[in-house]
């Protein structure tokens, strides 16, 4: 299915590059790990090879030297192949975009290569128990110490923390003298230090990257782990979130490709009464509908990483991708699983259990509804409803 988006001769090498790495895995392979707790390290480890984890980050530090529109076909071809890889978004992207637009020399040698190459993964924590991702809200602490810090409080829902060598935490500066709303450090806080400790998150989702709950109970670190300026954080972790809601929009796009696709094959080959179920428009007109929405929503990804890539405010238009790509993902996921009949629900066909994913992306990393206050305030200039 040729779709809307038309690659650049680079962007269709990454894209063939990306779909034989994960055939030659299968979709099955990442099912299967994802049932089994097992971590799909050997597949990592390929793409980081290949240089297909860092497409988008500096060349001097053992990126690709491309862009957030690179990053979006890697992440969208590994889904549309069976690999929603949420630590792709978190590792690379997320933490390895604050680190280079934010960090220091030293820290950017330190942690980019090994962002870069899949040596080295890196966790985002941002959201706590009773602040959700309202940034404004945080109860983890940091405070001074001598020339270090010393931090206290939790985090929820942290994704692949526990395949993590550091987190990247977003904390309330308790000894910054700016408004408490604007008093946020960010720090990268290595998974193994003292005072720092993981409970698992018992969750229905089917994936290979697990949610944790983060405790960190008087967590010493050294200067050298504070990104940027100390009560600068809301800025700094900015240069996080546009990127994640467009590679979301990019993974959700990648489900709804996949989705479709599996559908398509089914509906035109499965008889009933000697003839292609797909040839019933009750079946045919609503996966049209859902491969339409795909595509508009593989559109506003593909439009927001441009707008980033130029250096241009993309923050509408990320939101906008998020929040077109993972509808648009839920209801092709949701449409092929009812054209496969039963067979949908079989672990064979490999369709049910990528809903608990498609349907994360719903809520998370920002939910529709804050999607829906962000466009309704900034793009409508309508009054603030929070």
């Amino acid at each position: 299915m040729p779709g809307l988006i038309h690659d650049s001769d680079e962007h269709a090498l990454i894209r063939e590059s990306v779909a034989k790495i994960a055939q030659r895995y299968g979709a099955a392979y990442f099912l299967d790990r994802a049932r089994e707790n097992e971590s799909i390290h050997e597949i990592w480890t390929e793409l980081g090879d290949s240089g297909l984890l860092g497409v988008h980050l500096p060349e001097e530090y053992g990126g690709g030297g491309g862009g957030m529109a690179e990053a979006v076909v890697v992440v969208e071809e590994l889904a549309a192949n069976g690999f929603p890889m949420l630590i792709w978004v978190i590792s690379p992207a997320i933490c390895g975009c604050i680190i280079d637009a934010h960090g220091s020399e030293a820290m950017k040698q330190a942690w980019l290569p090994g962002l870069a190459d899949g040596t080295r993964k890196m966790a985002f924590g941002l959201t706590e128990p009773d602040a959700g991702s309202n940034s404004h809200a945080l109860s983890t602490t940091a405070r001074r110490d001598g020339d270090g810090w010393v931090i206290s409080g939790g985090k929820y829902y942290i994704s692949a923390v526990d395949e993590a060598d550091a987190l990247l935490l977003v904390t309330k500066d308790a000894d910054a003298s700016t408004p408490e709303r604007n008093a946020l450090s960010l720090f990268v806080i290595p998974t193994d230090s003292p005072g720092l400790t993981l409970q698992k998150i018992d969750t229905t989702i089917v994936s290979t990257d697990k949610q944790f709950t983060v405790f960190l109970d008087d967590v010493r670190v050294g200067p050298e782990a504070l990104i940027g300026e100390a009560g600068n954080g809301l800025r700094q972790v900015f240069a996080g979130l546009n990127p994640e809601r467009i590679l979301v929009g990019a993974l959700s796009s990648g489900i709804g490709r996949y989705a479709i696709a599996k559908a398509a094959e089914y509906a035109g080959t499965r008889q009933v009464w000697s003839e292609p179920i797909g040839a019933h428009q009750g079946v045919a007109h609503p996966l049209a509908a859902a491969h339409i929405d795909v595509e508009l929503g593989r559109l506003a990804t593909a439009r927001s990483a441009e707008l980033f890539d130029a250096g241009q405010n993309a923050g509408e238009a990320a939101n906008i991708a998020k929040y077109a790509a993972s509808e648009a993902s839920l209801k092709a996921l949701d449409q092929a699983i009812q054209t496969h009949g039963g067979n949908g629900l079989t672990r064979e066909y490999g369709l049910a259990e990528l809903w608990f994913v498609a349907r994360l992306m719903r809520t998370a990393p920002v939910s529709r509804e804050m999607v829906l206050n962000f466009v309704a305030q900034t793009s409508l200039g309508l009054p603030r409803s929070y």
